[in-house]
């Protein structure tokens, strides 16, 4: 999306694609006049589902490093949503000098996974793609997910396997230490209805800030987009 100034990179989460995720986010007021990009990650939403990509947190990490580099953009401030936070932060901290502000709402920062990743990584990849997806989209419908179980229907079934068994491995160092050790201008968003998490006060005392939207949970780009914009553009501005 054309704009001025720093340019703003999104990350979406499992199963979802920041084409579904972001653009009320991104034509909303508190964001107006800045360049974004709304980026789906292979295996999701319009980008490729190549069966030969590893579809880790790391995996597109690297993919996304390329990206900002064919873009030969000098830098860019990086927004990410939950497996998307976790991919932003190793984003950042091996392309020193190419993320300017980094902000992560809910991000995996350890290993174990949440409770979206653990049952499908519990399955096999199998049997995952050949029951567990459609059972998982079933699942969202019957729980009132309509947005997720959309963007999930849309999902390459192995990238999201191999990515929620990811999230459960977690990384080495953890994505938590590697959070702590970047230098850059760092925020974690949480949203109301998630707290009280001890995160809140351990990220505080770590230099690293911390900001609430009001009225949403987990989910809380579409439960409160405009809250979320907000939180963003206190973040970058």
């Amino acid at each position: 999306m054309p704009g001025s100034a720093q340019p703003i990179l999104f990350v979406h989460g499992l199963g979802c694609a920041s084409s579904c995720d972001y653009p009320r986010i991104a034509a909303d007021p508190a964001l107006a006049g800045r360049r974004m990009l709304l980026v789906d990650l292979l295996g999701s939403g319009f980008s490729d589902r190549p069966e030969d990509f590893g579809y880790s947190v790391e995996d597109h990490a690297d993919m996304l490093g390329t990206l900002i580099k064919g873009l030969s953009m000098p830098s860019v401030d990086l927004v990410g949503h939950s497996m998307g936070g976790s991919i932003a932060i190793v984003v950042a901290t091996r392309n020193p000098g190419k993320v300017r502000r980094l902000v992560v709402s809910e991000p995996n920062l350890d290993a174990g996974g949440g409770v979206f990743s653990r049952p499908i990584a519990q399955q096999s990849e199998a049997d995952y793609i050949g029951r567990g997806h459609k059972e998982s989209v079933q699942n969202a419908v019957a729980e009132g997910q309509t947005i997720w179980s959309g963007s999930l229907l849309m999902s390459s079934p192995l990238a999201v396997h191999r990515g929620a068994t990811s999230l459960v491995r977690g990384g080495s160092p953890s994505w938590r230490e590697q959070l702590e050790a970047l230098t850059i201008p760092r925020t974690v968003i949480f949203g109301s209805k998630s707290l009280p998490d001890p995160d809140t006060e351990r990220l505080s005392k770590v230099s690293i800030t911390v900001r609430v939207v009001q009225d949403a949970g987990h989910s809380m780009i579409w439960e409160n987009p405009s809250g979320y914009a907000e939180a963003v553009r206190a973040s970058l501005f």
